[in-house]
Parts: C-alpha cells; sequence; structure tokens
C-alpha cells in the first residue's frame, strides 16, 4: 500500500508540475472571421490573421478552432453569418471589411468583435473614435491619406480634371472617400464625378457612364467594385481611361498604378490583436489601429493600355512593376 500511494503522490506532482509549465493560451481557442465578399485583399487580409495568430502561439488544429465564411457580397448573408457565430459562442469574432462589421455589431454587444479593412469605423458607427472604445469592439483601419491618393492620380494624368469613381452608394467606407473627395480634388484644381454601382454585376455599366464625362478612374477598396475589377479595366482599355487604385492587388488586375496597403500585413496586425483578448484582454480597453505599411505598385502593360505613360521617376520608385 505504500508503495501504490507514494506512486499516486508522484503521478500526481507531475500532473501539476505539467498543468504550471504549459502555456496560458493552451486550452482550445475559438476565432470566427467572415468577410463580405472574396476577393485578393480581403483573401490576404484573411490569410493574415491566421498567419499572426500562429505567430502567437495559436495554431488551427493545435490551441486553435478556426473558421471562415464569406457573404458572398450579400448583407443578409452578413448578418446571417454574424447570428451562426453568435450561436456557436466563439471567443472573438473577426469581421472584414465595413458591411461584415456591421452586421456582427448590430448582433452582440458581449462577443467580442475585431474589425479589419474598415476604412473608416467611427463613420461606420463601429466605435466612437480610434481611442478605446469600452465595448467589445476594435479594430485595424486600412484607412488611407486621400492628399496622397490625388497625388499619385496627378502623376499618372497630370492634365486629368475630372477624376470618375464608381462606388457602391450602400456601402459606408466608400461614401466617406467620396464626400472626401468632393472637398479635395477641387484644391488641386480637379472634380469628381461619380456612378453608382449598388451590386457587382453593375460595375460595368456604371464605368460606362462615365464615358465622355472622366479622364481618369479612381478606385478605392469599395467591394463591389473590387469583386468585379476585370468589369472596369474593360472600359479603361476600350475608353483609354487610366485607373489608379487604392488597392495594390488591383494592379496586377488591370489598374496603372496604386499606392495603398500591404493587406496581407494588416491581417497579421489584426490577428495580433485577436491573439491579446484570447490572451485576455478586453478589447474595450485595445485603440483601434491603422496601418503606415504602404507601398506603390505600376502595371506598365496597363498603362499602355489605357493611353498613358509613365514617367521614368514614378516607375523607379515602385516597390512592384508590372510588365
Amino acid at each position: 500500500m505504500p508503495f501504490i500511494k507514494s506512486h499516486k503522490l508522484l503521478f500526481g506532482a507531475m500532473a501539476l508540475a505539467f498543468a504550471m509549465a504549459a502555456p496560458v493560451h493552451a486550452q482550445q481557442k475559438s476565432v470566427a472571421v467572415t468577410a463580405i465578399v472574396e476577393h485578393p485583399a480581403l483573401d490576404a487580409v484573411r490569410d493574415g490573421v491566421k498567419e499572426g495568430l500562429a505567430a502567437e502561439g495559436f495554431e488551427e488544429g493545435r490551441n486553435l478552432q478556426w473558421q471562415y465564411q464569406s457573404a458572398q457580397g450579400n448583407t443578409g448573408t452578413a448578418a446571417q453569418i454574424a447570428r451562426k457565430f453568435i450561436g456557436d459562442q466563439v471567443d472573438v469574432i473577426v469581421a472584414i471589411a465595413t458591411p461584415s462589421a456591421q452586421a456582427v455589431a448590430a448582433a452582440t454587444r458581449d462577443i467580442p468583435l475585431v474589425y479589419s479593412a474598415v476604412t473608416d469605423p467611427v463613420a461606420a458607427k463601429l466605435v466612437p473614435s480610434m481611442a478605446a472604445s469600452g465595448s467589445n469592439i476594435t479594430g485595424a483601419s486600412d484607412a488611407l491619406e486621400l492628399d496622397k491618393q490625388i497625388d499619385l492620380i496627378k502623376r499618372v494624368a497630370p492634365n486629368a480634371k475630372r477624376v470618375g469613381m464608381v462606388y457602391n452608394p450602400g456601402e459606408a467606407n466608400s461614401v466617406v472617400v467620396v464626400e472626401q473627395l468632393r472637398t479635395l480634388l477641387p484644391k488641386y484644381g480637379m472634380s469628381l464625378v461619380e456612378a453608382a454601382a449598388p451590386r457587382s454585376v453593375d460595375v460595368g455599366s456604371a464605368g460606362r457612364s462615365l464615358i465622355g464625362k472622366a479622364d481618369v478612374f479612381y478606385t478605392n477598396t469599395d467591394n463591389n467594385v473590387v469583386s468585379a475589377y476585370e468589369a472596369l479595366v474593360k472600359v479603361g482599355m476600350d475608353a483609354k481611361i487610366p485607373l489608379v487604385a487604392a488597392d495594390t492587388d488591383s494592379v496586377a488586375r488591370g489598374a496603372v498604378a496604386a499606392y495603398g496597403m500591404d493587406y496581407r500585413a494588416l491581417g497579421v496586425q489584426t490577428g495580433k490583436m485577436v491573439a491579446r483578448i484570447l490572451n485576455g484582454e478586453k478589447p474595450g480597453t485595445m485603440a483601434s489601429q491603422t496601418s503606415d505599411k504602404l507601398e506603390l505598385h505600376v502595371n506598365l502593360t496597363a498603362a499602355k493600355n489605357q493611353g498613358v505613360t509613365l514617367s521614368d521617376e514614378l516607375v523607379k520608385s515602385a516597390a512592384k512593376v508590372v510588365e
């Protein structure tokens, strides 16, 4: 009996030592990710979130339950996904792009929500300011300085006076950009002409409606436009209207140039914020973040096809040149 008792004590001591040595986040955590639509920039955010979590020790299949769903551009579906994730009682919901973040925010005040790739979270009524919200919401914005975007437009199309923009008037981040450009462009001797694309299938026809009215197209990170970017590229090629984008992934798809966010890096940044919450921090104590990891990409073939010649200085300053 003493032999058996001593072994029980030994095994108990070993179990206690193992438990004390185990990392704080060794227990299974659950993260659910939703995006309003799938396109290269938002997909890069999603993949970056997983990478950021792994860098902080949370790995799918080891100590992390991961699920992802796209709303396929439908806000009603976004709301359904939000309700499903809440029903699953996950530890954190990550919402990529404004409509998905708004859907989750409307559905829960309890489960931590970390938004990503939301241009203006204040205008979207996700948080009252970029400071700590005191609520269940924090996140990482993809806001860009529009003065630098206008500077790129002028470098691509120096003689342009009318900037055409196709956008979804139902997407808060796009509405904010349109309102700001209306104010800013006249200071540069330019004006804004707009065309609404409430659905992805409307992008091509909205672009064609601007032929003869616009000298250059500017596209922000509007999800409808980016998901159907090739339709707008065709308009630019046919009408010789150059496209300048805020999304660097759009350059490989046919924009002439973009000075924009590294969306994979933004996702990693978001993932590390999620890890902090999984480790015990409250989202309401964490200020919203932005990213300063911006790159210039140019596409020489697109420039030729859309009737512009890029300066050597602009091409040499690019982090990536698509031939």
